[in-house]
């Protein structure tokens, strides 16, 4: 949520950060509003000190004059009254408003609108040469039987998948190798709920925005959470923290659940895209001051993991308009897959700033009265999409893919072959 101050001392603020998200938003209105509530309640207060002053005198009236006075409180107290119920109003409308407004943009987070607009920021690693016709992941899983989206598709229906045999002993691997380098880096491991509460989803930002993305269960007033950003950030909500304890870094696993919503006909094949899948996030509070320097260190973090499972990618800078409600910058890390002959996101990582602690109450001690914590999150594995990457980029001409040697450790085996 944004800070109401910014509204009240600079409202064209927030009228470039929205255009730049390519959004429309009568910021003008918003603020004629706010301040007509401020004078309602103003107003409302000045009455009631009357009506208070006014009660004192009336014990030490008597007749008339005191029938007045009490007719007299009781027209305050009414008019109290009215002017509260008005200003009531109009704030739950505000605030049904100004609670859709994303965070503001970073200055240094790249212009335009798109996907496409992305400002492009390294590019590491040579994308494979195949002395042989390269398949895709969807293919690989079949030939090698440890991908089945059919027989999922016949159970769950369509985007789910099975992983098994060393498919799954893969993701086992990739969370534990992924595991001991952010404990190692000084997160701290977290097995995260994925069930929460509707103030969770308020308070990341999800909600009220992306509601038709999230999976609900109405009979426990519960929601599926769409990452274990979701369950970490509201791990301290209303909370206040003390500044020596920050920067707090935390490592959470989970299932993530998404509807896809508008994403019919894309990427239906394979495990790309779809409403399952599991995820190591990284998840920070910082003193605001440290959130940039928090954001490279985040990234930095991802880069040594994609790295080190020798797949090539690139770093960008992702543009304004395609930044989710709660990022004010976000970096993604897309990895060459060669069945699309095109680099695709596998993990992102983003500073919401304060606004996500703004929702949430979460602050931090300091001189002068409490301030509001950053919040940063950062994909250490999406583990479907890497194990796509690994097996499109990992393949050789005789059916297998070898494992990189980061992994092998944690596996066991330094190949899977076919069957």
């Amino acid at each position: 949520m944004l800070d109401l101050a910014t509204l009240r001392s600079s409202p064209e603020t927030i009228l470039q950060s929205m255009a730049r998200r390519g959004l429309q938003v009568p910021v003008g209105d918003l603020a004629k509003t706010d301040a007509r509530i401020r004078r309602l309640r103003h107003e409302a207060d000045n009455l009631r000190a009357a009506q208070r002053s006014l009660g004192k005198e009336i014990a030490g009236l008597g007749g008339e004059e005191k029938r007045q006075a009490i007719e007299r409180a009781a027209s305050l107290a009414s008019r109290v009254r009215e002017l509260n119920a008005r200003a009531g109003e109009l704030s739950e409308r505000f605030y049904r408003e100004w609670h859709t407004l994303p965070n503001l943009v970073a200055p240094t987070a790249a212009d335009g609108f798109t996907e496409e607009d992305a400002q492009e920021v390294r590019r590491v690693g040579e994308i494979p040469r195949f002395s042989f016709d390269p398949v895709d992941h969807e293919m690989l899983g079949e030939r090698l039987d440890i991908i089945d989206t059919k027989r999922a598709a016949k159970m769950a229906g369509s985007r789910f998948g099975y992983l098994k045999g060393k498919g799954a002993l893969l993701e086992f691997a990739l969370i534990n190798w992924s595991m001991n380098h952010l404990v190692a880096a000084g997160l701290v491991p977290m097995i995260t709920p994925v069930l929460v509460r509707e103030m969770a989803l308020f308070g990341t930002g999800f909600f009220p925005g992306d509601r038709q993305q999230v999976y609900e269960i109405p009979a426990d007033e519960l929601f599926l959470a769409a990452t274990s950003e979701i369950s970490l950030a509201a791990y301290h909500a209303d909370e206040i923290l003390n500044p020596e304890q920050l920067p707090i870094r935390y490592a959470g696993f989970s299932s993530c659940f998404r509807r896809e919503a508008g994403t019919h006909g894309k990427d239906t094949g394979g495990i790309f895209r779809v409403h399952q899948f599991d995820k190591v996030e990284m998840f920070s509070f910082t003193r605001p001051e440290d959130s940039s320097d928090e954001h490279e260190r985040i990234l930095g973090l991802e880069e040594k993991l994609v790295g080190e499972l020798e797949i090539p990618y690139r770093v960008v800078n992702v543009a304004a308009g395609d930044l989710g409600a709660s990022a004010a910058k976000k970096y993604d890390i897309e990895a060459w897959f060669p069945s699309w002959n095109a680099y695709r996101e596998i993990t992102s990582c983003s500073n919401t700033t304060d606004y996500q602690a703004r929702r949430l109450k979460i602050r931090m001690k300091a001189q002068g009265g409490n301030r509001l914590v950053h919040t940063l999150n950062g994909t250490a594995v999406a583990v479907g999409r890497v194990i796509i990457a690994l097996l499109e980029n990992h393949q050789q001409s005789d059916g297998s893919v070898l494992m990189p040697e980061a992994l092998r450790p944690y596996l066991g085996f330094d190949r899977i072959d076919p069957p």
